[in-house]
């Protein structure tokens, strides 16, 4: 088998692993926040800073553009100047978590993108989501590291294999963005 053929099979086996009920659970959750006017905040690192921000603009342009109901989303991952301030001034490890005690509330949800699951930072904006009272989407590789069984909907990418992993996670995002772009029935089934 070559390396295409390869990595296409491995790719395929790897959407097919995730749990389709914990998809179904975060489409239900964006819509409520966006219903109830929440915000939804979203980071991850490296890769999954860029479909974070990716993810962001889906939501915040193409779910929204037209439409009556619109989502109030932010990428944590966005503003490189606060982020570096923090990074030199503080930790790393902070760069999401003190963004978020600025912005974010009771009720407001946060979406955390990471292969491992377990990097400081990631681990620390969940900490910080639930001392405000927000619900925590975790979308994970591996075997969801340490913020899978901190988060309040866990959507796991049982794969081994980074790239694959972020591959299904931008995969993901495009289902529960798509989702709003392109149904009129808003309940997820």
């Amino acid at each position: 088998m070559g390396h295409v053929e390869n990595y296409r099979a491995q790719l395929t086996a790897a959407i097919d692993a995730v749990n389709e009920d914990a998809i179904n659970e975060w489409i239900q959750r964006l819509a409520r926040a966006r219903s109830e006017q929440a915000t939804i905040f979203v980071a991850g690192n490296g890769g999954s800073a860029a479909t974070a921000s990716h993810f962001a603009t889906d939501l915040g342009k193409g779910a929204s553009y037209g439409k009556d109901e619109r989502f109030r989303v932010v990428a944590l991952t966005d503003s490189m100047s606060t982020i570096t301030a923090y990074a030199n001034d503080v930790s790393y490890d902070v760069v999401f978590a003190e963004q978020l005690r600025n912005f974010g509330g009771a009720g407001d949800v946060l979406v955390t993108i990471s292969g491992s699951g377990s990097s400081p930072n990631i681990i620390a904006v969940i900490e910080t989501a639930k001392e405000l009272g927000m619900d925590v989407v975790a979308l994970t590789g591996f075997d969801g590291g340490s913020s899978g069984p901190l988060a309040d909907i866990h959507v796991n990418v049982p794969s081994d294999h980074m790239g694959r992993i972020e591959d299904v996670h931008m995969a993901l995002c495009h289902t529960a963005a798509f989702y709003f772009m392109e149904s009129d029935d808003h309940t997820a089934h």
